[in-house]
């Protein structure tokens, strides 16, 4: 399948921040209450639009959410910025919902690994395929509007090895066809490099297979940085014209079912904001308040956090103190 190129790099991006969610899940030690929702509200005043916060989970496999209601009751929202969360099922969608203080939206999920799918949901693929059409109709039942639809393990799997691109093509197939069949149109296509198998030249040849299979569509990159290819891949996906990312502070992060022997941290949002930023893409992010928020998430874990920016610093802030001296 021949790889589509992009001639032109996006003029913006959109950042979905997903520190608060994906890092306080995977922390050993508890974190207390107050401390992730003193994260969220200086989040709130970076320009940051989208905040994934919690994740409405088993509290028996994930302690670290356990708390998910407390942390959504307690956040000040910041009026135009979309709160959300996570579930895996209907019952993590109905605590959501009944939290009546998040934005919710509709994403159907299928895997590229079938040991994956087990160890995260305790699904087979036609487990999770036959639940889609339902999850719809859920959505459906209480008017939340059905935008996304995701492939976690997208670029390989530490369990399976490496996924063929005609494969993700064919689950996004799938996925836009049990939409249609229930009269939605999927927007967003996101793609998870969930265990980090993703370099730049397969997250081009992934999301150039994926966009010309489906070139009415807007494509996602969630990507994770266990093996040092974070942002690299971000820049990949940024020439092949994507324009929307998951990314977490500091580098925050990773999943608690995906079996890595290092840190499995997102790519850091302020590594990512600093990049568009020197290419002149905009992000609508005040990169020192984000700097700041690095910090007082690595003072919250109680642990270094592999983000490189909020060490270095802002290039801008720094050009700006050396013509003030000159």
């Amino acid at each position: 399948m021949r790889r589509q190129e992009m001639n032109d790099l996006p003029k913006e991006i959109h950042i979905k921040e997903e520190g608060p969610r994906e890092g306080f899940q995977i922390e050993s030690a508890a974190i207390p209450t107050s401390h992730k929702i003193g994260l969220v509200n200086a989040l709130s005043q970076t320009g940051l639009k989208h905040i994934q916060i919690v994740s409405f989970v088993n509290p028996k496999r994930v302690p670290g959410m356990a708390d998910a209601e407390a942390v959504v009751a307690g956040i000040t929202p910041v009026p135009g910025v979309h709160y959300t969360g996570l579930w895996l099922n209907q019952q993590g969608f109905l605590r959501a919902l009944e939290s009546k203080r998040l934005h919710m939206e509709g994403k159907l999920t299928l895997y590229a690994s079938r040991a994956f799918l087990k160890r995260n949901q305790n699904r087979t693929p036609e487990e999770q395929l036959a639940a889609q059409p339902d999850l719809i109709r859920l959505y459906q039942a209480h008017d939340v509007p059905i935008t996304t639809g995701f492939v976690t393990a997208a670029f390989g799997c530490n369990f399976e090895g490496d996924v063929d691109p005609a494969y993700v093509v064919e689950l996004v197939g799938t996925m836009r066809r049990i939409a249609a069949d229930q009269g939605e149109d999927l927007k967003i296509i996101g793609l998870g490099d969930t265990m980090a198998w993703a370099t730049p030249e397969k997250i081009k040849r992934v999301v150039g297979a994926v966009r010309g299979a489906n070139p009415d569509v807007a494509i996602s990159l969630h990507l994770h940085d266990t093996r040092g290819m974070g942002l690299a891949n971000a820049y990949a996906g940024l020439e092949m014209g994507v324009a929307h990312f998951d990314a977490a502070v500091a580098g925050l992060g990773g999943c608690p079912f995906a079996k890595h022997a290092g840190a499995a941290g997102n790519v850091c949002t302020e590594d990512l904001v600093l990049m568009c930023h020197e290419m002149g893409i905009e992000t609508g992010i005040d990169l020192d308040a984000l700097i700041e928020c690095a910090a007082m998430a690595e003072q919250i874990v109680g642990h270094p956090l592999p983000g490189k920016v909020k060490t270095g610093g802002n290039l801008a802030a720094l050009r700006s103190a050396l013509r003030t001296t000159a």
